[in-house]
């Protein structure tokens, strides 16, 4: 019998919303719970494959976690993986570093989790004789600048040899820099599969031997867009190894782009969204599909369409409930009104005004300085992790102002154009 294994990493279990419009308590509910979800679905694989071991290469929780909730959670699906026999091997990540319940739960005996030194562990012997041996270390605090990889043990002679890292590798967007280490330093070692986590994107990085970042397998906002699963692995009784991506997420994010260019008509518009989302929903292999919907192009819809925005907002979702299992996280305007593109002495004075803004008001140090002061008025009375997340550092702050002067301009000079496009509806 060859040894079968699925490997996945970052689950983040009940993880707190962070940029999804809460104004759906429907869409919030989906999201909420889907951390928790994507564990059930990794367990119900296994069980469906018969596997002999899961492997989750860190951060089961989400940073400073404190519910035993959410460990208790986690000792039940385990114990649903004990009573089929199959074993558990977890590396803890700089998430899980930070998590109170971490060092306070006790597990089921067929999960084994890897201390702060190297160990390496034998998961099965198959029928030619040859073991099977884990790797893996876990690290006791959330930084770790150093490259974890010299502390671990060289490859059992003659046996499989699987290695379990939570790092950034060379480093990656998005992630802070993590237990580096090189792809080609990971081959050299001589492990015949590494088990990696910490970078939220599906990668893999070699074949010979196996380097896979499996990605998370359940995405909590539009910045972990994209379909997400999990590995399974196989090892047969020769000793080769053959991998798998298994789709897992209730919910995938995604971003659209549509062009209005042309649209004159409100229902128009409505049949070029609806039409997308269908075609959308249709290549989902997820249960829901979450959209960012970006409305692009020369349109003389554009004026109303950032100008009634509720009414918008209440279309689109009618359009996505219709479709099912769709859902519009937030809609962003990049339309133009094709007057604006006519010369300046037949444009219309709603259109001379917005040139005038655009070049001339916006860019200005003293409209920015006001916009900026206000801004940083109402960040004080966030919460600070909401705030963190809104504008992390100098340049977020000064973005985020930038985009609220534009908007703000947008949004009056909509409000002037009057009965542009009325008779669209």
């Amino acid at each position: 019998m060859p040894f079968r294994f699925v490997h996945t990493a970052d689950l983040h279990l009940d993880s707190p919303l962070r940029s999804l419009a809460l104004r759906n308590t429907d869409l919030a509910d989906i999201v909420r719970g889907a951390t928790r979800q994507a564990l059930v679905r990794i367990v119900d694989l296994c069980l469906a494959e018969e596997v002999d071991a899961l492997l989750i290469a860190g951060d089961l929780y989400d940073g400073n976690q404190t519910s035993m909730n959410t460990a208790l959670f986690l000792a039940g699906e385990l114990r649903r993986l004990d009573e089929a026999g199959i074993r558990v091997f977890i590396i803890r990540g700089n998430h899980d570093a930070q998590s109170q319940v971490t060092n306070e739960l006790t597990l089921p005996p067929s999960a084994h989790v890897f201390k702060g030194r190297s160990k390496a562990v034998l998961a099965k012997t198959l029928e030619s004789g040859r073991d099977v041996y884990v790797h893996g270390m876990s690290f006791a605090n959330p930084h770790a600048a150093e490259s974890l990889l010299p502390s671990f043990q060289l490859p059992a002679a003659g046996a499989i040899n699987i290695g379990m890292l939570h790092t950034s590798l060379a480093g990656a967007a998005g992630h802070d820099l993590y237990a580096p280490c090189s792809v080609a330093d990971l081959q050299a070692h001589g492990f015949d599969y590494w088990a990696l986590g910490h970078v939220h994107q599906r990668q893999v990085h070699a074949s010979e031997p196996f380097v896979v970042m499996p990605g998370m397998p359940q995405g909590r906002d539009i910045n972990e867009a994209g379909a997400k699963g999990v590995t399974l692995v196989t090892v047969n009784d020769e000793g080769r190894l053959s991998i798998e991506e298994r789709p897992i997420g209730l919910a995938t994010f995604a971003r659209m782009t549509l062009d209005l260019t042309g649209v004159s008509e409100w229902s128009a518009m409505l049949d070029v969204i609806a039409r997308a989302f269908q075609r959308s929903r249709e290549t989902t292999v997820a249960d829901n599909v979450i959209l960012r919907l970006t409305l692009s192009g020369a349109t003389p819809l554009a004026w109303r369409l950032r100008r009634d925005g509720d009414l918008l907002q209440a279309e689109i979702d009618n359009a996505a409930a219709g479709i099912g299992g769709c859902w519009v996280e937030k809609i962003e305007l990049d339309c133009r009104s094709p007057d604006a593109e006519i010369s300046t002495a037949m444009a219309d004075p709603v259109d001379e005004l917005a040139a005038l803004v655009s070049s001339d008001v916006v860019p200005a140090h003293g409209f920015r300085q006001e916009v900026r002061a206000a801004l940083e008025e109402l960040l004080q009375q966030l919460p600070p992790e909401l705030r963190q997340t809104l504008a992390p550092d100098e340049a977020a702050v000064e973005k985020l102002a930038f985009d609220a002067g534009v908007s703000g301009a947008a949004e009056v000079l909509a409000h002037l154009h009057g009965g542009a496009g009325e008779g669209a509806r």
